[in-house]
């Protein structure tokens, strides 16, 4: 009876987080022709495609998205259960980037619960927004962050992906106010620049009546109706609703990003802490 093997699951991991067969390779130290066998293989194994092509790249199917979660469950498991018989090993610092929302989550609990199975462990953990930790992880200033983009990009793991979306208070008329009241960040990160970038291409006059350095500040003020934002479409619930005459909803992608030089087994024990902890959580946040 077919099954699945876990080198192959890892293999289409690669493949989809990279979003091609050939970073896909890099990333797991194969050829490009032997990666692709092992996709071939795999997809034989399930009986039907998991990758389609898309411009220079792939992206998951629908069979593909639903072995995402399985494969990453599978090979979370047995790199604890490794680093698990390693935990005397594990020692040294690491330097954690998380942006302020998703420290909001289950992460905070992660880390201290990481600390506690590893005492020989140091993390420092800088939260705040995440438009500097690509540039810090460069840098060598950070070893990992986990923080939202626009786009994925090379090296970069996806934990989530999430619509951006203008709302507004379902008990206010506030969209039709002229010249539009508008709450965004207080300082530049992308999501802002996004929201500025939408209004300016709608023609729509406005106003910026309120800034906040995190998304539940904008939020209570769209909630209110003092304003209107772009926001995470998870945290959209029964006191919002969706304008759809400003622009359309873009994709924002939580993504899992390590320095160039980190390596080793703690980086990759916290790693799998973190990618369990977030496949399991639907809830979006703001970088």
């Amino acid at each position: 009876m077919p099954h699945l093997d876990s080198d192959l699951l890892r293999t289409f991991l690669a493949i989809v987080e990279a979003g091609s067969v050939t970073r896909g390779a890099e990333r797991i130290h194969r050829s490009q022709s032997a990666t692709s066998l092992q996709l071939k293989q795999l997809e034989v194994v399930v009986g039907e495609p998991l990758v389609s092509r898309h411009g220079r790249g792939v992206v998951p199917t629908p069979a593909g998205e639903r072995l995402i979660p399985v494969a990453r469950q599978v090979t979370g498991m047995l790199d604890a259960a490794l680093a698990g018989f390693r935990t005397d090993e594990l020692a040294g610092r690491l330097r954690i980037g998380i942006s302020e929302d998703v420290a909001r989550e289950a992460l905070a609990d992660v880390l201290a619960a990481f600390c506690r199975d590893h005492p020989r462990m140091e993390l420092d953990v800088h939260c705040a927004l995440g438009d500097g930790f690509g540039i810090a992880l460069k840098r060598g200033q950070l070893d990992l962050a986990v923080y939202e983009m626009p786009e994925i990009g090379p090296g970069q793991e996806r934990m989530r992906t999430d619509r951006l979306v203008w709302m507004a208070s379902r008990k206010h008329d506030v969209a039709a106010r002229d010249p539009l009241p508008v709450a965004v960040f207080d300082r530049s990160c992308w999501w802002r620049d996004v929201a500025l970038s939408d209004l300016s291409a709608a023609g729509r006059a406005y106003r910026t009546v309120f800034t906040s350095e995190n998304a539940s500040g904008v939020r209570a003020a769209v909630a209110s109706g003092m304003a209107v934002a772009l926001l995470s479409e998870g945290d959209r619930d029964t006191d919002l609703i969706a304008l759809k005459d400003i622009a359309p909803p873009r994709p924002s992608y939580l993504v899992l990003d390590k320095a160039p030089q980190s390596r080793g087994p703690a980086v990759e024990a916290l790693s799998n802490a973190i990618r369990r902890t977030l496949n399991e959580k639907p809830k979006n946040a703001h970088s």
